[in-house]
């Protein structure tokens, strides 16, 4: 098993954007990482404490992620904190090394890791 973490910003707070926005995150992800929808174990979403339209995982079950365990959490707050963010970790079964997996930082969230950025 290994653990995948990403983040999106948000352009606002609407159900669309986040739904959206949470798509793009994952297809991402899975994309880079070469990930089909049955080696998912689980996805933690956190949202920070101005995203309060919908949840991310409606996003997640919308893309055919329907037997994966999914949690939504509040991100703690930090004062002066990137705002409108989404972070996920997911948690996939598939026989690689934590050094081999490819995490995703996309719009603002890229300023999360910067070690990261291709």
């Amino acid at each position: 098993m290994v653990s995948i973490r990403g983040a999106i910003t948000v352009d606002s707070n609407t159900k669309e954007n986040i739904i959206n926005d949470t798509k793009i995150l994952l297809k991402e992800i899975l994309n880079r990482n070469n990930i089909n929808n049955e080696e998912i174990i689980s996805i933690i979403f956190t949202a920070t404490k101005d995203l309060t339209a919908a949840y991310p995982a409606i996003g997640a079950r919308e893309l055919g992620i329907v037997h994966g365990a999914l949690m939504c959490v509040s991100e703690m707050y930090v004062e002066n904190s990137l705002e409108k963010c989404l972070r996920v970790m997911i948690n996939v079964n598939q026989n690689k090394l934590q050094k081999e997996v490819k995490h995703v930082y996309l719009k603002e969230a890229v300023k999360l890791r910067p070690d990261l950025i291709d």
